[in-house]
């Protein structure tokens, strides 16, 4: 009998979208693959009354996931890779990154219905000290930092709720990410895309990243066929950087790396959460020739950007 996956996942309408995809995934390379998708509630959902940094403890909408993984419950998990600490509990690897879409944050103004807007343009038609919606310390940093008469709101609960509360009037826009909009067809809500100058994105923002037990190689196997080398060769330099310049899991730093041929790029954001200094970076390299040498490339670029910073006065909080 042929043997049926069990795959753990969050609630939300998103966590069930990204799960989709990637069963679907796997089902182009084996079409008679059997699964179950078990939701489990994890702290982060239970949590929904304060903001998560107020919170002693990490990995917030995984850890629940990945007991479940370690206990032999389900056989893989799909995450949002940027819910995810860099480091994984004994036993567990990322078995694939995939389907990375849009990386970049963006703003969601209430009762917007025109088609994406330059930044200026819509900064433009927002009231003079409007209220913005964000739950996240690394957004609220960078835009205290570029937006000074923003009134910064916390903001919680999944895709659906942050919309609704923004449609109630409870703020003038939200900052959110672009990635999980797009991926419930809601893409029509952007105002505008947030330039990585102005906010970059946390690392990882926009990957999927499949999670599965070391050692289970029928399922290691299984998950092969959706990794995507390029995308892993971006998240390498992202979490390396972040991880080099000691940021936790609510430090205000953003890094987005970006693949194209050979040339890797990356930008890398350290602010204070006041947000009253900000330093940036931006490096590139052409990786060689040989493509099995290019994670380690990525870490080097990541190390050296991460030195770069530091040099330069960087404090990571």
């Amino acid at each position: 009998m042929a043997r049926v996956f069990r795959v753990g996942t969050r609630g939300s309408k998103l966590a069930l979208a990204q799960t989709e995809w990637v069963i679907n995934a796997l089902r182009e390379k084996s079409p008679d693959l059997k699964v179950e998708v078990t939701v489990i509630k994890t702290r982060g959902d239970i949590i929904t009354d304060r903001p998560l940094r107020e919170v002693t403890g990490k990995g917030f909408f995984v850890k629940e996931i990945e007991a479940a993984l370690l206990r032999g419950e389900i056989d893989f998990a799909v995450h949002s890779l940027k819910d995810m600490p860099t480091e994984l509990p004994d036993g567990l690897t990322i078995a694939a990154l995939c389907n990375r879409v849009d990386p970049r944050d963006v703003l969601v103004v209430r009762g917007w219905n025109g088609n994406d807007e330059g930044l200026e343009t819509v900064i433009s038609l927002l009231p003079e000290n409007p209220k913005v919606g964000t739950s996240s310390l690394r957004r609220q940093a960078q835009l205290k930092h570029n937006f000074p008469n923003w009134q910064l709101c916390e903001l919680r609960g999944n895709v659906d709720t942050r919309l609704r509360k923004l449609d109630e009037g409870q703020y003038d826009a939200i900052v959110v990410a672009a990635a999980g909009l797009i991926r419930l067809g809601l893409q029509g809500r952007i105002a505008c895309f947030l330039p990585v100058e102005v906010c970059c994105p946390a690392a990882g923002q926009g990957v999927l990243a499949v999670e599965a037990r070391q050692g289970d190689e029928e399922t290691l196997n299984l998950l092969k066929s959706v990794d995507e080398f390029s995308v892993r060769v971006e998240v390498e330099a992202e979490r390396v950087v972040t991880k080099a310049l000691g940021a936790g899991c609510h430090s205000a730093i953003g890094a987005l790396a970006h693949l194209s041929g050979r040339e890797l790029s990356l930008w890398v954001t350290v602010a204070e959460p006041n947000g009253e200094k900000i330093w940036r970076h931006l490096s590139k390299t052409t990786l060689p020739d040989d493509p099995s040498t290019w994670l380690d490339e990525a870490q080097k670029l990541g190390m050296e950007s991460a030195k770069a910073l530091l040099s330069e006065g960087a404090i990571v909080r």
